[in-house]
């Protein structure tokens, strides 16, 4: 599966860098760790973010589904001829398949003005390989990457992003604080939005209400209006 063309069919125009949430219409923004509570009781406050992170890509991808597991890294403290590939994918991929089709592209300085010639160590390095979710250590990877910004290892410093071939849906935790959820499709995302309601971050509230609840309840009437007829 090609990532580039797969975004085009699926999420056009869409750039797959954080807040991925305003970057596309179907999203859902769900908290995941309390701040107040991390000065208080750091093991409680992660226990609560793993349990939720963990709980969200359960409910959104099943053991069979195909995944494009990709990773945005910067290395700008070396140059092009030292980027190795991540160690990131051995660890948490079951597969040697997979780890052998892995894919590495590397994305110009994108920050740069259009008068300006981007700065090489700048450059963003895009990898990804396509495996199923049973293939993944998908537990320890997920506690890596709410780890980043708390100062526990392991952790992960890149953006990794779970894009659901199966469903066409896009998973990533952008750090402990929370995680967005986006989709092609409104349908995808229902069973979410109406099961772990209570965990949307009340700041985007609004915005998703609108996209998902309007949006259920003229399907309902439109269910009943067939029924009736």
């Amino acid at each position: 599966m090609d990532l580039n063309k797969f975004l085009e069919e699926h999420f056009q125009n869409l750039t797959l860098s954080p807040p991925l949430f305003y970057g596309w219409n179907i999203s859902i923004r769900f908290e995941l760790g309390d701040p107040p509570i991390f000065r208080i009781d750091k093991e409680h406050y992660m226990e609560r973010v793993y349990n939720r992170s963990l709980e969200l890509f359960r409910a959104l991808h099943d053991k069979e589904d195909e995944v494009l597991l990709i990773t945005n890294a910067y290395y700008a403290d070396k140059p092009k001829n030292k980027v190795k590939k991540l160690n990131l994918y051995k660890k948490y991929i079951k597969k040697k398949e997979s780890i052998r089709t892995l894919r590495l592209e590397i994305l110009t300085d994108t920050d740069c003005d259009p008068d300006e010639t981007p700065y090489p160590r700048n450059n963003m390095y895009r990898y990804w390989t396509q495996c199923r979710i049973r293939d993944l250590n998908y537990i320890q990877l997920i506690k890596a990457i709410c780890n980043h910004d708390v100062g526990i290892k392991p952790m992960i410093y890149h953006r990794v992003y779970f894009i659901n071939i199966t469903k066409k849906t896009i998973f990533h935790i952008y750090d402990d604080r929370g995680c967005d959820v986006i989709a092609s499709s409104r349908e995808e995302l229902m069973s979410i939005y109406e099961g772990f309601n209570d965990w949307i971050l009340d700041y985007d509230r609004e915005r998703i209400n609108r996209v998902f609840f309007s949006w259920d309840s003229s399907e309902k009437s439109a269910t009943a209006y067939s029924e009736s007829s």
